[in-house]
């Protein structure tokens, strides 16, 4: 079973008789149930019949929410670039922000920060081919198989409803396609046509993923009436209980100590504390909205990227509480200026866009290796000092 994992997991190029017989035989699994869906078998036949597995399930357990430490998370994707652009974006979609707010009550901040941290206004699609990334996740040996096969399916149908066109229909290597990143089948359960064309296109509508987005916090329980939560102050050597689910009164959480992050008091209503690092750093108490926002993408560092990046975009400041780390990550100017000063070394990295590749992790790890430093990779706030020669 092993064996065949990673030759479906290779490229076409790679494969073996059994392998290329086994992918044959669970891709005719799959034409068959996108025919019992009701798709038709040009549809079929144009989208799979000469399709090859592609290199998706090496990615399987390695998404940056779950890999990365949280500073650079929330470094990379809540900064003073994606700020700027997502306050002009509040200007440009003005109309279909507040069309989308007023039929499902969530506000503009949160859908712009949503769309900015997903596809980072557009920019971002994902280049893999939706179905080719399906039939992979579908046919490799993973936990997961039996969900990827639906979500094939559904990304059948959604080629058979001519919603995207074929050749746009790329996304990441899990198959999330659009501004605002929706698996296949949820886009078929959530889909708004809000530009009222009378077809819903999360690829090339924003207002069409705008409104998508707002039905699905609307569906996952957002409650327009409450915030996301706020940052908080936790008294020395809180032991007290804390997580996502574990809910209670703000006078609970008040009679453990805990303050707002500017010493005031907490107000009514119920929250859960999160600590998403240790307690000497930033921790929130967060509503029922956070859980909106976390069923988005299952991540802490995720739901809270958005929820502090909506902050900014209202003209609030961001999290207040330094990370408990000597050695801060980077904004996404910063790991271009970092990718620069490589190249300037000598380094071949491709290009400076700020997306921190195996090129460029593999020359900050030699880069400290020669300088006497950890050799990790990890592109922080010492190697870009390093490399400024301070």
């Amino acid at each position: 079973m092993f064996a065949r994992f990673i030759a479906l997991a290779l490229l076409v190029a790679g494969l073996t008789a059994p392998a290329r017989a086994d992918w044959a035989s669970c891709l005719a699994g799959l034409q068959k149930a996108a025919a019992a869906a009701g798709v038709d078998q040009a549809t079929i036949q144009s989208a799979t019949g000469n399709l090859e597995p592609n290199d998706a399930a090496s990615f399987i357990g390695q998404q940056p929410e779950f890999t990365t430490p949280i500073w650079d998370y929330m470094a990379a994707l809540v900064d003073d670039e994606r700020v700027a652009e997502g306050r002009q974006k509040l200007g440009e979609y003005a109309n279909a922000l507040a069309t989308a707010q007023e039929r499902f009550g969530v506000d503009p901040a949160t859908l712009v920060s949503i769309w900015g941290v997903e596809s980072d206004f557009g920019k971002g699609f994902g280049w893999r081919p939706v179905v080719q990334s399906l039939a992979t996740l579908s046919c490799t040996a993973n936990r997961r198989a039996e969900q990827f096969r639906g979500e094939f399916v559904a990304a059948m149908k959604i080629l058979g409803n001519g919603d995207v066109r074929p050749e746009e229909f790329t996304g990441s290597w899990a198959g999330a396609f659009g501004h605002t990143q929706f698996m296949p089948t949820t886009f078929l359960r959530m889909r708004v046509d809000l530009d009222g064309d009378g077809h819903s296109d999360i690829v090339g509508s924003v207002p069409d993923a705008l409104g998508t987005t707002a039905n699905y916090l609307r569906k996952s329980g957002w409650d327009s009436s409450q915030p996301w939560g706020f940052e908080v102050k936790l008294p020395d050597n809180y032991s007290g209980p804390s997580g996502r689910t574990t809910r209670a009164p703000m006078s609970a959480w008040a009679s453990r100590g805990i303050t707002r992050i500017d010493g005031s008091a907490l107000g009514g209503g119920s929250a859960a504390l999160i600590i998403p690092a240790d307690n000497s750093g930033p921790a929130f108490l967060v509503t029922r909205n956070f859980d909106a926002l976390y069923t988005y993408n299952n991540a802490i560092s995720y739901a809270l990227a958005i929820a502090v990046l909506s902050d900014r975009l209202r003209g609030r400041p961001g999290i207040q509480t330094p990370w408990p780390t000597d050695d801060p990550g980077l904004s996404r100017i910063e790991r271009k200026e970092l990718q620069t000063l490589l190249q300037q070394r000598g380094y071949t990295i491709g290009n400076i866009d700020g997306v921190l590749g195996t090129k460029t992790r593999e020359a900050i790890a030699d880069f400290q290796g020669r300088s006497g430093m950890k050799r990790d990779g990890r592109a922080g706030q010492k190697v870009l000092q390093a490399l400024k020669g301070r």
